[in-house]
C-alpha cells in the first residue's frame, strides 16, 4: 500500500465465510494499527444483489495516530466507492451482452490485463484457466512444458486469449532486448497456434495481444485498421507477431489481434508510473508535447475482450483504444488537474533520449491518433470515451 512516496506491504487473512453470503478479512501485516473487513451479499431481488461492505478499523501509533484520521477515511470512501462502480459496471456489461458461459483459457494471466482480465471474465459465470510459464509458483495455474500447455487444456477451451510477451517498456532497448521482445510475441505465438491447429478440437476462437505500434508513428494523421502499416522496429513486431497466428486461422480458427493502445490503470502500466511525480507537483509535459497518446481504460479493454467474443462476425485487427485520443500536453494537463497538481515541470526531450536511448523516440515522444474503427461499427459502447472522466473514474476522484 503506498501513502505518497512510501510504502509497506498488506497482508490479510480470509477468515470466516458463508459461501453466497459473507465472508471476512483480517489484516495479519500492513499500514492499520488494526483492520477487520465485512464483504456481505444479500439477495434483494432476481436480478439484484446488494454487497455491503462493514470495514473497522484503527490507525497506528495510538493516539498520534488519529490526527490522520479523516484523510484515512477519505481514502477508504474512494477505495469503497471505486470497487463497487466497477463491480455494478462489469456485472451489467456481462448481463448485456448475456453470453453463455465459456471455458477460456488465458495466457500471460499474471500481468497487467491478464490480472485483471481473469477476474473480469470470472465474474461473468466463465471458467477460466490460466496458463502460466514452469517458473510460475501459482498453484492454481496450468504451466507450460518446453514453451506447450496441455493438451487436454487448450483442447477443451471455447476460446484462448494469448497476451503473454516480454514488457517493451522494462529498460532500454538493447539488440539483445529487442531479440527478446521479437521472439517472446513471434515465437511465443507461433508454438501456440501450431500446438491449436493440431488439435481434434480446437477452440473456436483465438484472441491474441498486439499493439498500435504496428502503424509507426503519424501523430496527427488519423489512422483506422484499413490504415497501412509502418516501418520501424516496434511495428516491424507486430507484423511478424499478427503473422504468427496464421496457422491457427488456417485450421479454421476465428483470429483476432487485439491492438491495444496505452492502456490506463493506476495498477501499473505509464500511469502508475506517471502518479508519484504528478503527485509530489513534478510531472510534466513530455518533449514538445504535440506527439498524439491513444489511450483506453482498463475497464473498457476488459469489456473489448467481451465484445469480441460475442461477435462471432468480428476477426483480424480491432483496434483496442477510446474513441478520443489526446496529445501528451492534454494528457498532462489532464491528469494534474484531478490529481489538484500543477504541471510546470517539462521533460525535454534530450534528457528523454538519454534516460531511455531509442525507446524514448518509440514510446514517449512518437504518438499515433488511431480509430477504434471496428469496435464502433460493431455496437460498443465505452464506458469512458473522454479522457479527464477516465481518470477521475481510475484514480477515485470523480467528485
Amino acid at each position: 500500500m503506498g501513502l505518497g512516496p512510501l510504502w509497506r506491504p498488506w497482508t490479510a487473512r480470509h477468515e470466516e465465510w458463508e459461501p453466497g453470503a459473507f465472508f471476512t478479512d483480517r489484516q495479519h501485516l500492513g499500514p492499520f494499527g488494526a483492520w477487520h473487513h465485512l464483504h456481505r451479499f444479500e439477495d434483494v431481488g432476481d436480478k439484484q444483489t446488494r454487497l455491503e461492505d462493514v470495514v473497522t478499523y484503527t490507525l497506528p501509533f495510538g493516539p498520534l495516530g488519529r490526527v490522520g484520521n479523516t484523510l484515512a477515511q477519505q481514502a477508504i470512501d474512494r477505495m469503497f466507492a471505486y470497487r463497487h462502480r466497477v463491480t455494478t459496471a462489469d456485472l451489467s456489461c456481462h448481463q448485456n451482452y448475456g453470453l453463455a458461459p465459456q471455458r477460456v483459457a488465458v495466457t500471460g494471466s499474471s500481468g497487467l490485463i491478464g490480472t485483471a482480465l481473469t477476474a473480469f471474465l470470472g465474474s461473468g459465470g466463465h471458467r477460466v484457466t490460466r496458463l502460466t510459464r514452469p517458473a510460475s509458483s501459482d498453484q492454481d495455474a496450468v504451466s507450460s512444458v518446453a514453451g506447450r500447455w496441455p493438451d487436454e487444456v487448450l483442447g477443451t477451451s471455447d476460446t484462448v486469449i494469448h497476451l503473454a510477451g516480454e514488457n517493451i517498456a522494462g529498460g532500454r532497448w538493447t539488440n539483445a532486448r529487442k531479440q527478446r521482445i521479437r521472439e517472446s510475441r513471434v515465437a511465443g505465438t507461433r508454438q501456440l497456434t501450431e500446438q491449436l491447429a493440431r488439435l481434434e478440437h480446437p477452440p473456436r476462437t483465438l484472441i491474441c495481444a498486439s499493439a498500435i505500434g504496428i502503424y509507426g508513428h503519424r501523430n496527427l494523421t488519423p489512422v483506422d485498421e484499413s490504415s497501412p502499416q509502418g516501418e520501424d522496429f516496434l511495428a516491424n513486431v507486430c507484423q511478424e507477431w499478427e503473422a504468427a497466428a496464421q496457422p491457427a486461422r488456417n485450421a479454421g480458427i476465428r483470429v483476432l489481434h487485439l491492438r491495444l493502445g496505452v492502456v490506463l490503470t493506476p495498477a501499473g502500466g505509464a500511469l502508475a508510473r506517471m502518479l508519484s511525480p504528478f503527485r509530489l507537483g513534478i510531472g510534466g509535459v513530455l518533449g514538445s508535447g504535440r506527439q498524439m497518446m491513444s489511450w483506453i481504460s482498463i475497464d473498457d479493454v476488459l469489456a473489448a475482450v467481451l465484445h469480441v467474443m460475442s461477435e462471432p462476425s468480428l476477426d483480424g485487427p480491432v483496434n483496442v483504444v477510446a474513441p478520443h485520443a489526446v496529445d501528451n500536453r492534454t494528457f498532462t494537463h489532464a491528469l494534474g488537474s484531478v490529481l489538484r497538481r500543477p504541471t510546470m515541470v517539462p521533460v525535454p526531450a534530450v534528457a528523454l533520449r538519454g534516460l531511455f536511448g531509442v525507446m524514448a523516440d518509440a514510446l514517449l515522444l512518437g504518438g499515433t491518433r488511431v480509430r477504434p474503427s471496428r469496435l464502433l461499427d460493431s455496437g460498443f459502447t465505452f464506458r469512458y470515451p473522454e479522457v479527464t472522466p477516465a481518470l477521475r473514474h481510475l484514480l477515485g476522484r470523480i467528485r
